[in-house]
């Protein structure tokens, strides 16, 4: 039985190779909320139409939480507000002011500028490969490794992203060092930007044994590859 029961009637819209709706998925798992999890159509290498999920979701990104009355909220960072107020226990934000202040800090450069870097590489992740030149790779890269360097700044160093315990901030890094050590690396040959950052090594190292976060990255690294098992279905289908 849920401990919620308003959680188990609510609805959240996402996608696991998002980055974005890890971060509410670390609330909702940390929480033990049994909220229904969807994946809405037409996202990352499908080709349907995103349809009636604009119904819900206007900007027609990922996620949205659906409430038990039908009331519709986007955006990863409001949701993970309204979670946190809806359901205090256990905490996911520090208890300091300025615990809280870094917390947000650090999924903000996540958003501003870990995310901003890797846009090029999504880009060219969707285009032949007769598009991509080394130069273009590296320079993508480069940003990348010098966004995670504003991490590297901020970073705690108690094995978790703000002091000894999980925060909202664990949920926006995980998937974006997922992508940014694994992915980058396995699909464009560049070289993995973590050994030249040691105390984002260090979190990263620590960071998996968590079974939460544990749980997210296996998340993660499996949407992935099941993105790209899709993708390359697709290139072939079109090739014959």
């Amino acid at each position: 039985m849920a401990a919620h029961p308003e959680a188990a009637r609510m609805k959240l819209y996402q996608t696991y190779a998002s980055p974005f709706p890890t971060r509410v998925r670390l609330l909702i798992y940390a929480k033990g909320l049994e909220v229904e999890i969807i994946e809405p159509p037409g996202f990352h290498a499908s080709t349907e139409a995103k349809g009636d999920y604009l119904k819900i979701n206007p900007i027609g990104r990922v996620p949205t939480l659906v409430l038990d009355d039908g009331r519709a909220l986007p955006e990863s960072e409001v949701i993970c507000e309204y979670l946190e107020d809806a359901f205090p226990q256990p905490s996911l934000r520090p208890a300091d002011p300025w615990g809280r202040a870094r917390m947000r800090l650090l999924s903000r450069i996540c958003d501003f500028y870990v995310v901003m870097a890797m846009v090029p590489l999504f880009n060219l992740s969707g285009r032949s490969r007769r598009h991509w030149t080394p130069e273009a790779i590296e320079a993508a890269a480069g940003k990348v490794a010098e966004a995670l360097g504003y991490l590297e700044e901020y970073i705690g160093e108690d094995g978790y992203a703000v002091g000894g315990a999980l925060t909202q901030a664990d949920g926006a890094i995980v998937p974006q060092l997922v992508l940014a050590s694994e992915w980058i690396p396995s699909v464009f040959g560049a070289r993995d930007p973590l050994p030249g950052l040691p105390k984002l090594s260090a979190y990263w190292r620590a960071i998996q044994a968590d079974p939460i976060c544990g749980r997210l990255i296996e998340e993660t690294r499996d949407a992935i590859a099941g993105v790209a098992a899709q993708a390359k279905a697709r290139a072939a289908a079109t090739a014959t």
